[in-house]
């Protein structure tokens, strides 16, 4: 989405893409991003969740979107096309299976220097509505598609998301039955709460939340309820923690907070942190899902936050905590490599 629609070369220094980007306004975050691959490097982010995303929207919307699956379909399929040209410009390396896993982390541990390394990357779905039947799903898992969130922000084809609220149509109950034959891991971020409670009845395979927080810090309908973290704990779930200001404290005003306004800092993420790991009785359920790529800059990050590279801070920030190394460096990688390994292991 970044490079397609927003137009930004995350191949670039970061700094190099806020200087372009000062002059335009048709984005809030024009010239404050806060995501590039030298950035992620710097950061020693070998590995993320990349997404492909593309909304479709009736008529009668408050939310933008395509105004046909197609075309939405048409969007999704630019941006893989985006990735396979990083991947042979030898920026990024597609991970579709755990040994493809295991050797991009030892080429990560074991190099000099991370500088002209490929960043790996599992691909995922953000709001399924691009999938115009289960035919494109087939196609999708081909190319490399290991993880669905069947909804994003209001009404879905398969699913309604943040905002909205309704029982998964039948093409949602398919859709997930399908994931399930091809063992893909479904996604329950944005899920609206009816549909999350069917999908997980439904749902037999692996189950994450790419980039989600609670709702008992943040009360809003995005975030998940004790109940809901619960169940996915029940399922081996990874919450990855996401860093869009509004989920992290109450009382954002999209708009018109700001982080010098409201005091927010990166340490307020180790509240969300801490309430899963209580509720598990360990550290093993939670991970970093930072969505820092996610439409927003600094306008709406952490104000100590300058790059994705300074999410590196949140390792010492949860010493101070009184977490032991080994459950910080399960926080910080291991709990989605040790997912990974356990999805992928059929």
């Amino acid at each position: 989405m970044n490079a397609v629609e927003w137009n930004r070369d995350l191949t670039q220094d970061l700094y190099a893409i806020r200087e372009r980007e000062k002059n335009l306004t048709d984005k809030p975050d024009r010239g404050k991003g806060v995501v590039s691959f030298p950035e992620m490097r710097k950061g020693n982010i070998g590995i993320c969740v990349a997404t492909q995303i593309a909304r479709f929207v009736k008529p009668d919307s408050k939310i933008p979107g395509w105004h046909s699956q197609a075309q939405a379909w048409a969007q999704s399929q630019a941006q893989i096309a985006w990735y396979k040209a990083m991947e042979e410009a030898g920026e990024m390396f597609q991970i579709t299976n755990f040994e493809q896993l295991t050797a991009h982390l030892s080429l990560w541990q074991n190099a000099a220097s991370t500088e002209n390394l490929p960043i790996g990357y599992i691909l995922s779905l953000e709001g399924a509505d691009s999938l115009i039947s289960l035919k494109n799903l087939e196609i999708a898992y081909n190319y490399g598609l290991r993880a669905i969130g069947p909804a994003h922000y209001g009404p879905g084809v398969y699913a309604y998301g943040t905002d909205s609220n309704a029982p998964l149509s039948q093409k949602g109950k398919d859709l997930l039955l399908e994931m399930d034959r091809l063992n893909m891991i479904l996604d329950a971020t944005h899920l609206c709460d009816t549909a999350f409670w069917e999908a997980l009845n439904i749902y037999k395979g692996p189950v994450w939340a790419s980039h989600n927080l609670t709702r008992a810090i943040t009360p809003h309908n995005r975030q998940f309820s004790d109940e809901m973290i619960k169940a996915l704990i029940e399922r081996g779930a990874v919450i990855g923690m996401a860093f869009d200001a509004w989920m992290m404290i109450p009382g954002w005003i999209r708009g018109k907070s700001t982080p010098e306004s409201t005091g927010l800092k990166i340490g307020h993420i180790v509240q969300h942190i801490d309430h899963i790991c209580q509720i598990a009785g360990n550290a093993d359920h939670v991970g970093i899902g930072s969505d820092l790529d996610g439409a927003y800059g600094k306008e709406q990050s952490p104000g100590d936050l300058d790059s994705i590279a300074d999410l590196q801070t949140i390792a010492p920030l949860l010493a101070s905590r009184g977490y032991a190394d080994e459950d910080i460096e399960k926080i910080m990688w291991k709990n989605w490599v040790e997912f990974l390994r356990v999805a992928w292991a059929g």
